[in-house]
């Protein structure tokens, strides 16, 4: 499969926020559960911040314009469509991030040791993965109205 924004990608690397720089720190060399993460990893037409291409876990790190009514249908639409794709995807706001990163961290690390118990090797090897469930509603991340 062709990389989509690949230009975008190296942009966004350069240019992480504080609390993505935070977060990459302790996903960065399989330093969580042994699970490689990428960042900035475009899939289709959305770019996600990090990912797991193992697992099939997106991660996203939402700045404060992910809490208005426009960018919330954005964010629920792009999660439909990437759990269609097998993805799931865990949201934590930035402040979330910078002031609790072990709460965050623990979320992570619960999902990526789901997956591991809950998924058979082929499904976890397979491009189109098994499906995902709907986004959950782990410790922090909290579903938006």
């Amino acid at each position: 499969m062709k990389r989509n924004n690949i230009e975008k990608c190296r942009n966004l690397r350069k240019n992480q926020t504080d609390a993505e720089k935070k977060l990459w720190a302790v996903l960065r060399n399989r330093q969580m559960a042994g699970t490689k993460f990428r960042r900035q990893f475009s899939i289709g037409r959305y770019i996600l911040d990090f990912y797991s291409p193992k697992y099939r876990v997106g991660i996203e790190a939402d700045g404060g314009g992910h809490y208005e009514d426009r960018e919330n249908q954005r964010d629920k639409l792009r999660t439909k469509e990437l759990s269609i794709l097998g993805i799931e995807i865990l949201r934590f706001n930035n402040l979330e991030i910078l002031n609790n990163i072990e709460g965050v961290c623990e979320v992570i690390e619960q999902t990526i040791e789901d997956k591991k118990m809950n998924l058979p090797l082929t499904s976890i090897l397979s491009p189109k993965g098994r499906g995902s469930k709907e986004n959950r509603n782990l410790l922090l991340h909290r579903e938006r109205k």
